[in-house]
This record gives C-alpha cells, structure tokens and sequence, in this order.
C-alpha cells in the first residue's frame, strides 16, 4: 500500500473482516503511516437491514482507527435491493450516518445495472460502485449512456477481470481501454509492488478498444464467448446466463478451480430448463445474437465431460 501511495494511489476500498479478513486492521495501520488526511477510504459490508449495517459502519471505524469516507451496502442483487432501499434498511442507516459525521458519503455496490440505475434515481446514494472492464462492458456501456448517472461518484472495479485479462492485455490497455468511460476511479486489485510498477508507472491516456479487437485478441488463446454481460439475457425461469458465459470465459484465462466450479453449482438443472424452454427470450433481447442454448449445451458438455 505505502508503495502504491508514493506511486500516486490515493484511494483504498476494504470490507469488513467477514469478506476481506484483517484489510480493515492493515489499513487502519496504512493510514496513520501514510497521513490520513492523504488518502480517501471506502468500506463495505454485506448487511440489507439498517440495524445490521450502522453496527458495521461503527465496527468497520473502530477496525480502522478512523472514519472511512465511503460507505457502500456490498454486493447488493436484484434479491436483496428492495431490504436495502426500504425505510429503514441499509441506505437509511448509511444516511443516518452521513447527518452524524461518521462518514462522508453513501455508496451502493453492485454487480447488476439494475440495481445500478435504481440507485442513480435515488437522491440518498451519493456513489456507485460496479465492475467492467474492455471485455465485461455491457453494464459501463449502459451507464455511459443515461445522464442519470452524471449526478453520481462512480467508482469501476475488476479492470483486470479479477487478474484474468492481465494473460492477454498489459496494465496500460487495460487502464488505458476503461478511462474513456465516465468513472471517477478505477480499482485494480493491486497486491504486489510488481503489479503497483506495472499499473502506476506511466500516465494513461483513454484508449478505445473495439469489442471485436478484444475478441479477436482473446482468440489467439482460446474462443471466447462474445459475451459483453450487458444482463439483458433475461431467463424467464430466473438463471442468469451472463454468469456462467463469464465464468466460462474466465476459465480459460486461467481462472481454473474458481470458474469451474462456479459451473458445476447447477449446469445440471440449468441445461436441462434451456433445453426445454421454447420462449428464448434470451436470445431475443441479446444485442450480440448469441445462440444462447448452443452457448449453454457447450458449456454442459464442457463440464461434465
């Protein structure tokens, strides 16, 4: 971290021990080195109800040494929003503590443009944190283009792809490909001073990948689905394709254990609803004209071979 910091990084993003075990307790200690008023830090929790989430945001400073600036409610789905918007859920609680002092500014974090749009409507979410990168483009590319978001702190995380992308792309292409997009930060999971050279040593200037040069790029390790998980594949029984095309795709980017196992939780049940279905409305709505359940038969077969 103090390496990243003399490199120029100034923004921290940690969870609560539960989710990141002791990053709480290292950056707490990273603060008081660095100078806490030289660094912005945001926390997390994975808590929907607002009793839970004010005892964290207390836990999380107590943790820290300090009061974290932002505050997001982690890992909010289309199962768990209506509890965190609710009166009295999370976004209330957060509220409650931005009138207090105790932090700053109110974040929602997600992995669903959903959940993403609902929170720019909302006047209570100061700052959107979500994931994209020049392969995973479909939720940034939405983004991009509704002026609903411009009100909005928005904060990009798995540039790298969880590390993935770094087999085929170098840190530049990958910083340079997401800067034309319209965040205010980009968090890279950097956790080696290797990775903190690579990603801070030059200044980046945007870069605009086709998403046919990404594919074409990808294509020289492996066939990629073509999948932007713009999450507009909506299955009327409730499986969401764009999951298991990206771990496909993560799996061969080296992701190995991880994504395969991500399939194997229910490729089974999955395949056998694709099967049947005779709506495809998944196709239907998919903007790239993905054969959906070809995509879904490969990837059965690939797994249970």
């Amino acid at each position: 971290m103090m390496c990243a910091y003399r490199m120029g990084c100034n923004f921290y993003d940690t969870a609560i021990p539960e989710e990141y075990g002791d990053a709480e307790y290292k950056l707490g200690v990273f603060a008081e080195k660095a100078g806490r008023e030289n660094i912005i830090i945001s926390d997390k929790a994975r808590f929907m109800d607002g009793n839970d989430m004010f005892r964290e945001v207390m836990r999380s400073a107590e943790n820290l040494g300090t009061d974290p600036d932002i505050y997001f409610v982690h890992q909010v789905d289309e199962d768990n929003q209506d509890e965190t918007f609710s009166r009295y859920g999370a976004l209330d609680a957060l509220c409650d503590l931005k009138k207090a002092g105790v932090i700053k500014y109110t974040g929602i974090a997600t992995h669903y443009y959903s959940v993403a749009e609902r929170s720019a409507r909302d006047d209570r979410v100061d700052v959107i944190q979500t994931s994209g990168n020049i392969m995973e483009r479909g939720i940034i590319d939405r983004i991009a283009e509704k002026d609903i978001f411009k009100s909005k702190g928005l904060i990009l995380n798995k540039v790298y792809a969880a590390g993935c992308l770094l087999n085929v792309f170098s840190p530049a292409e990958l910083i340079g490909g997401i800067l034309h997009w319209p965040f205010s930060c980009a968090l890279l999971g950097i956790g080696t001073i290797e990775q903190a050279d690579a990603a801070m040593k030059e200044d980046y200037t945007p870069v605009q990948f086709s998403f046919e040069e990404v594919m074409r790029r990808l294509s020289e390790h492996f066939s990629p689905v073509g999948c932007t998980r713009c999450q507009r594949c909506l299955c009327p029984k409730g499986y969401e394709v764009h999951i298991m095309l990206r771990q496909y795709n993560y799996y061969h980017l080296g992701k190995h254990y991880w994504a395969r196992k991500k399939l194997r939780l229910n490729i089974e049940e999955v395949y056998e609803s694709c099967m049947k279905c005779t709506e495809r409305q998944c196709m239907k709505d998919c903007p790239r004209k993905l054969r959906i359940p070809e995509l879904i038969e490969m990837i059965h077969d690939f797994v249970t071979r």
